[in-house]
């Protein structure tokens, strides 16, 4: 369980430090290290991210690097996606859900690797592409409620090149739409879990939600001392060799 606690409070680091993957280690988390089933794992995962985002987000709200009308524009859709993926995992089995989750941390580690140009916010920018914000809302939306991911990883590459925001504002203002979102998710899931007489342990998202707002702060402080590109870069191995192994171990339940 030591592993676990120390799982709990990296995942609140990576959240404070990148505005994102702080549910791409959750879910194994909870799966590998705690022993969860899966959707139980998905639904805790989504209070746990829920949670620690609030509170990882504060400092960004009281240094104002969050972009409030965006978070209106791709939250609102997030959420509806969200209570949608919920609602659609009654149908998905949970080796599909986590073959899912495999390539989404595939696909997330690509995205760590590939440099995105920091810019200024340009308005212009914004009004162009806010129907494309409001749709990938609510396809960002729909995966988190499917596999319980906050998302973060594809958020800011979008308010980034979509929305015209600096890194900086664009990760304050993920970790606001990953809330809104998880929490939508987490309330789809619960009739998803009752449906399958799966109950929360919320002793378990009580101690997790803990360790990451500890994390996420720690993530905070140290976000201006690293080096971000190489974080990414090294964050992005370790979700590649996770993502195979996630892969490795579902594979087979397929056959």
């Amino acid at each position: 369980m030591i592993l676990a606690w120390i799982g709990a409070i990296l995942i609140g680091v990576t959240l404070g430090l990148l505005g994102s993957g702080g549910s791409i280690l959750t879910l194994p988390v909870l799966t590998y290290l705690v022993g969860q089933e899966t959707k139980v794992a998905i639904a805790s995962s989504l209070m746990i991210v829920g949670v620690i985002s609030v509170f990882a987000a504060i400092p960004y709200a009281l240094q104002k690097q969050i972009k409030w009308r965006t978070v209106v524009l791709f939250g609102i859709p997030g959420m509806v996606g969200a209570v949608a993926g919920a609602w659609a995992a009654h149908y998905v089995s949970d080796a599909i859900q986590m073959l899912i989750f495999s390539a989404l941390m595939l696909i997330a580690s690509y995205l760590m690797f590939k440099p995105v140009a920091l810019k200024e916010a340009d308005h212009e920018h914004s009004e162009r592409a806010m129907n494309q914000i409001i749709i990938d809302g609510f396809v960002v939306g729909l995966v988190t409620g499917i596999v319980g991911v906050g998302g973060g990883f594809l958020i800011i590459p979008a308010l980034v090149l979509l929305g015209g925001l600096s890194m900086r504002l664009a990760i304050g203002t993920s970790l606001v739409i990953i809330a809104i979102k998880s929490f939508a998710g987490f309330l789809g899931y619960l009739t998803v879990l009752d449906a399958l007489n799966l109950t929360i342990d919320w002793e378990i998202i009580a101690l997790f939600s803990i360790l990451g707002i500890i994390g996420g702060w720690i993530g905070h402080k140290l976000g201006n001392e690293v080096n971000q590109t190489h974080l990414k870069q090294g964050f992005a191995v370790f979700l590649v060799l996770m993502g195979l192994f996630i892969l490795y171990e579902n594979i087979p339940s397929l056959f």
